[in-house]
């Protein structure tokens, strides 16, 4: 199969939807620019059937309204490749869901595939290079290039021969219900971004945030929200003004004056001379304010004292890591460290008990479950 259409008017949509939901399968991907823009949207979405791939340009059509049936429909199977941010983003510009999902991916990790990228997977099972030259491309561009287009096809065109191996083998495997299990789970993701409350506290996430002195912390939210509003103002990714390392350098030195900017540490001097009055002017209002204004570091809620809290939990990992080695799986896709802590504290004693903890899937707790409990057990 070779070609592509590129659908940009919604009688073409119409066309390619109906064709598509006669069909028992169809691939899905999109394309956004998170690495160019400030606001981040889809930009493109691709289709593959079998025998036909369709590139749809939401910008040409703004009603997605035939997509959203289409991925919505129980009898047609869905195929994506990592398709968690895809189903939030068409969630969150669209609130377009999936149904009958096959994640390509969670396929490979659960077959304990050391490569889990599209690339390396298209290639062991299907003999097909993928170019990687528009990796980072700028998807918001009109018009895309005929090169640009094609790498897009390409990302779902494969999709189903993938899927197919894989299938074949989580059957041969005994995993497949694994799978399946997971799948279901990806029906109720939902676009889970930062709400209005939310947002303004993003700065304390910032990796050093927590080492910073109030003062310092409030130079740090300032400078944030001026870069903010200025990569609004030009539509452009955040890092692309400045990135966070060297904001945060500018807010542990809380310059006073441009000269004494450009001696800070850690900020390119061609960023000193770009953007040095506003940098200062935003560390002078963190430094105006009175000691009763300055932000409080997000702290995390104490648990109880447990003195044998860390040693279930190594039990625990050590109990999951001889199951995993035996699966040849990786110890994360069998049970991740975060579940193994749920289930330390909680302490279930039988598998009912168990099967009752954090997300722990019905796969998990029939190939685990009796490792796990022995654990528990013998750190008593």
């Amino acid at each position: 199969m070779t070609g592509y259409r590129y659908v940009d008017t919604p009688a073409a949509l119409d066309e390619v939807i109906t064709s598509a939901r006669a069909t028992p399968l169809v691939a899905v991907d999109t394309e956004a620019a998170s690495f160019h823009r400030y606001v981040d949207r889809v930009y493109l979405i691709q289709l593959s059937t079998r025998d036909a791939t369709a590139i749809i340009d939401p910008l040409a059509v703004a009603d997605l309204a035939p997509l959203g049936a289409l991925l919505a429909a129980p009898g047609v199977e869905k195929v994506f490749h990592d398709a968690d941010y895809d189903l939030r983003i068409l969630d969150r510009d669209y609130h377009v869901r999936a149904r009958h999902v096959f994640d390509t991916r969670i396929a490979a990790q659960l077959l304990g595939e050391p490569a889990i990228g599209l690339a390396a997977l298209l290639e062991k099972y299907a003999g097909v290079r993928l170019a990687k030259t528009h990796q980072r491309a700028d998807w918001s561009l009109r018009p895309l290039s005929a090169a640009m287009l094609a790498y897009a096809a390409d990302d779902t065109r494969h999709l189903p021969a993938l899927r197919d191996a894989l299938r074949a083998r989580l059957e041969a495997a005994g995993r497949l219900a694994w799978a399946e299990e997971e799948f279901l789970q990806l029906e109720d993701l939902r676009w889970t971004g930062p709400s209005g409350a939310d947002g303004g506290a993003a700065y304390q996430r910032i990796k050093g945030a927590k080492a910073l002195q109030p003062r310092q912390l409030a130079a740090l939210r300032e400078l944030v929200a001026w870069r903010d509003t200025v990569a609004a103002e030009h539509d452009t990714a955040l890092f692309r003004i400045i990135g966070n390392e060297s904001l945060l350098a500018v807010s542990q030195a809380l310059p006073r004056s441009v000269d004494v900017l450009g001696t800070v540490r850690g900020l390119p001097a061609s960023l000193a001379r770009r953007y040095g009055p506003a940098l200062v002017a935003a560390v002078g209002r963190a430094v105006a304010l009175s000691d009763d204004a300055l932000p409080r570091r997000e702290r995390e809620p104490r648990m109880a004292r447990d003195p044998d809290f860390d040693t279930r939990v190594e039990r625990l990992k050590a109990a999951r890591n001889t199951v995993a080695q035996q699966l040849a799986i990786d110890p994360g896709v069998l049970c991740g460290k975060a579940t193994l802590e749920v289930i330390a504290r909680a302490r279930p004693r039988d598998r009912a008990a168990l099967a009752q903890v954090g997300d722990l899937r019905r796969w998990q707790v029939e190939v685990l479950g009796e490792t796990l409990l022995n654990a528990l057990a013998s750190a008593v």
